[in-house]
């Protein structure tokens, strides 16, 4: 899943696809360096960023999912937002990406049940601005048996509001009112998310959590840019934990990582390419 964030404020490249044809370019970019899907989002979920209007937020995306589904992208939509959900799929989009899990505006399900739409749902406690303030998990079992529970949760409100199981993916929302060892813990055996029985989606391309594994002697997180090779471990680390999707900045590196793991792993007989 190639991420193309169509806001002035994301923490990683904010303003820098901000124009429509900034956004469809990059998209077309990442499609030509082997994206299955694009994320189109047109709010920024950076810690402490503010929302924008739903009205702002509709002219940022809508037209870039126009312009990308009409060229034969598979398009997702990035939106905690029920109205901006439904205009996406009209625009052509058929996955809607929701950070919430249905928890900012419970109506996004009945959007996602009525069209049919494939539903990636992140483990979520609240927005941005306040997030950190959520992040304790001193239950018994820690912050993987609390994920596994509100996603559990969150899976009941699904099938509540209609949504089919066949429609479903998990996410562990990775940096989202987790501190960096809590995102650790979740990543290093997954197989108690995909005991769940769903399609699991994993995003940590650039986050926090990364740049302070890479810091300086000095305790200065390496720089946004700067943290793509541990990504691609993640990435290979994903491969073998059976993760359906990997949602990152720089589809190069994780589809040559992923190509030279299915090499290494597959029986030629099994291979696209048995060359």
């Amino acid at each position: 899943m190639g991420i193309v964030n169509v806001t002035p404020d994301s923490f990683s490249d904010g303003g820098r696809y901000v124009e429509p044809e900034a956004a469809v370019a990059h998209g077309r970019r990442l499609l030509a360096e082997g994206a299955d899907l694009l994320d189109i989002g047109g709010e920024s979920t950076r810690p402490g960023s503010t929302r924008p209007l739903v009205s702002e937020e509709l002219s940022r995306v809508v037209p870039v999912i126009s312009e990308l589904a009409a060229a034969g992208a598979v398009v997702s939509v990035d939106t905690m937002r029920a109205e901006v959900a439904a205009a996406a799929i009209e625009a052509g989009a058929v996955v809607v990406n929701d950070v919430s899990g249905g928890l900012a505006d419970p109506e996004i399900l009945d959007v996602v049940a009525a069209t049919g739409a494939t539903y990636v749902a992140m483990h979520w406690r609240a927005h941005s601005h306040h997030m950190n303030d959520f992040a304790r998990y001193d239950g018994p079992g820690g912050v993987v048996a609390a994920v596994r529970e509100e996603l559990s949760q969150r899976v009941e409100a699904m099938r509540a509001a209609g949504v089919r199981d066949e429609q479903v993916v998990l996410d562990p929302g990775l940096g989202f009112a987790k501190i960096g060892e809590h995102n650790w813990e979740l990543l290093r055996d997954l197989s108690w998310l995909r005991d769940l029985g769903f399609p699991v989606l994993v995003g940590a391309s650039r986050k926090t959590f990364l740049g302070r594994l890479l810091a300086d002697p000095d305790g200065e997180p390496r720089p946004v840019g700067e943290r793509e090779y541990a990504n691609v471990a993640i990435t290979l680390h994903c491969a073998r934990e059976q993760v359906w999707c990997v949602r990152v900045h720089e589809v190069r590196a994780s589809r040559d990582a992923l190509a030279a793991h299915q090499m290494l792993t597959t029986p030629p007989y099994h291979r696209e390419d048995p060359s």
